[in-house]
């Protein structure tokens, strides 16, 4: 299927939000993506990530994640300073903030001719918790939330009782939970924690570990596992066209 890209400033309650929206080119309502980058923004493999997604019949949304700490349009690069910078954005942005440019991606959505109505959220590293989280609110059906960081240790910044994992009892949707078993972001007794939470709140989720390292998605890393990166994908699509059609 042929997509067509574009770029919107949505405003959001922080600031104008940059995003890049990626759907299939023929006229029609589609169902919508959000999806949420690693810690350096819309990358080139973010952006083929998406391109993948949206050829399989969805409008996919890309936000800059880090919009009110950057000039709009950066993208940090995939080295040191690069990775600084990110952790550092990472260590000072409040979920809160995160759940209002979610907020502002649906308002977005609700007003297009070319949105179904009905929603998903994919990620991978923190956009794989920033996935999780997004299932928080009741609009999004489904998650696909790939080696997502942080959730575990709730060092990403919030209200005293608003983090990601307290915040599981909220989530309606259906999940789907992948994790890297040589992953050091996310070890062992994390997934435990995560899982345990999840088994808790009755959350309708499925789960799964493969053998292979933190950014095994990211095409051109070192760390990138083509096998296991298009069994994601189908993995994913499949999901979201039983959830979202």
């Amino acid at each position: 299927m042929r997509i067509i890209q574009h770029t919107e400033c949505l405003p959001t309650a922080t600031g104008p939000m940059q995003t890049t929206v990626y759907r299939p080119a023929a006229a029609g309502a589609y169902p919508a993506i959000l999806f949420y980058s690693e810690i350096f923004q819309e990358t080139a493999p973010i952006s083929r990530m998406a391109s993948i997604l949206a050829g399989h019949g969805f409008a996919v949304l890309v936000p800059e994640i880090f919009h009110e700490l950057n000039p709009m349009g950066t993208v940090l690069g995939y080295d040191d300073a690069g990775k600084n910078k990110g952790n550092s954005d990472k260590a000072s942005k409040p979920l809160e903030q995160h759940d209002s440019d979610t907020e502002a991606m649906l308002a977005f959505l609700a007003a297009q001719d070319w949105y179904s109505g009905k929603v998903g959220a994919m990620g991978v590293c923190i956009g794989g918790h920033l996935a999780y989280r997004a299932a928080v609110n009741p609009g999004v059906a489904a998650a696909f939330c790939l080696y997502a960081t942080d959730i575990h240790s709730g060092t990403l910044p919030s209200a005293p009782g608003n983090d990601s994992l307290s915040r599981t009892q909220d989530i309606r949707g259906e999940l789907v939970m992948v994790w890297g078993k040589q992953d050091p972001h996310v070890p062992r007794a994390g997934r435990e924690l995560i899982q345990a939470r999840l088994e808790k709140c009755h959350t309708c989720y499925s789960w799964l570990e493969v053998n292979a390292e933190h950014a095994f998605m990211r095409d051109g890393d070192a760390r990138y596992d083509p096998a296991l990166a298009l069994q994601m994908f189908q993995n994913a699509i499949a999901l979201f066209q039983r959830c979202l059609r």
